[in-house]
């Protein structure tokens, strides 16, 4: 599926253009500010759904490693099947030196309210350090949660009471996103940014714009995502949707891609395999040139992408 030839021509420049930016040299993971929240994660963070159907003990074994590897930043949600069950006590000894990241589906105020104090309980917390709204994919999803007797009034309420210190949203639509930054200032976007989703389907640029001038932290999911899968296929992994990018080298530029884009931190797909690439990748040189970038832009002509910009040109 992905495209051989163009790895193996170096970007049309030589190996070295995929990979020359990344010495052998290691770092420590490295960290970013939040916006405007004065915190700093690192730039790689752990999706909860990799804990999803997980052991107890496999859990606790697996957040144990990624903490002590530098990850700060953990992120879950009710539909990641059992995760929050699980994450919950494997994240105990480190809950008061990490953030923790929840979310909802729940548009209105009875629903959000349940799935949040519910939510805490199963993470044995008594604060999320960050609440979104999850996955806003239209405008009428935004309306609704805005609506008097929405999910907002849970989540304004929730922040007075600290039950929550930060306020954000994922979104799979830029017309979603835009409408919930203008109705509220929100702490946090997560949003999918990687070079497919960027270059061939334009999606999230308007947002990013948006969410910098307003000094907002900027989360990205699916940046090793590659392209869906086409109909009649098998899904590749059980806990993944779409194609991921499989190939090392071009993983490698597309991680520096997207944390090119302003963004504080990335989620990998919810296979270890792709979190522990991404970790490797983020211990080295971040830097991308704008040579990587046109390269990527041709190679992304010919992929079909996960998400295209539904906000007028």
């Amino acid at each position: 599926m992905i495209r051989r030839e163009f790895i193996k021509a170096g970007l049309a420049g030589g190996a070295a253009v995929l990979t020359g930016c990344n010495s052998e040299k290691a770092y420590a993971l490295p960290r970013r500010k939040l916006g405007k929240t004065g915190e700093k994660l690192s730039v790689i963070g752990f999706g909860g759904i990799l804990v999803d159907k997980l052991e107890q003990n496999a859990a606790n074994k697996l957040v144990a490693r990624t903490f002590d590897r530098g990850i700060n930043y953990y992120d879950v949600a009710p539909s990641y099947g059992n995760a929050e069950e699980i994450l919950g006590p494997a994240l105990q000894p480190y809950r008061n030196k990490c953030f923790l990241a929840c979310k909802t589906t729940e548009r209105d105020k009875e629903g959000s309210e349940k799935e949040l104090n519910r939510s805490l309980k199963r993470l044995k917390t008594d604060h999320f350090d960050l609440y979104q709204l999850h996955a806003i994919s239209s405008a009428e999803d935004v309306e609704r949660a805005f609506a008097p007797g929405g999910a907002m009034e849970v989540f304004v309420k929730a922040k007075q009471e600290g039950k929550v210190r930060f306020l954000g949203f994922s979104s799979h639509s830029e017309t979603a996103s835009l409408l919930a930054m203008k109705n509220y200032d929100f702490d946090t976007i997560l949003t999918p940014i990687n070079f497919v989703c960027w270059h061939a389907g334009k999606f999230a640029q308007k947002a990013v714009a948006i969410a910098k001038e307003k000094g907002m932290g900027i989360l990205a999911l699916k940046t090793l995502a590659y392209t869906p899968i086409p109909e009649g296929t098998e899904k590749p992994y059980q806990k993944l949707w779409y194609i991921p990018n499989e190939d090392e080298a071009l993983s490698d530029v597309a991680v520096r891609f997207t944390l090119s884009k302003g963004v504080t931190a990335a989620i990998p797909p919810g296979e270890e395999k792709f979190l522990w690439r991404a970790l490797a990748i983020a211990e080295k040189d971040l830097s991308f040139t704008k040579d990587e970038d046109q390269k990527l832009q041709q190679l992304a002509g010919g992929i079909i992408p996960l998400f295209e910009s539904d906000v007028p040109a």
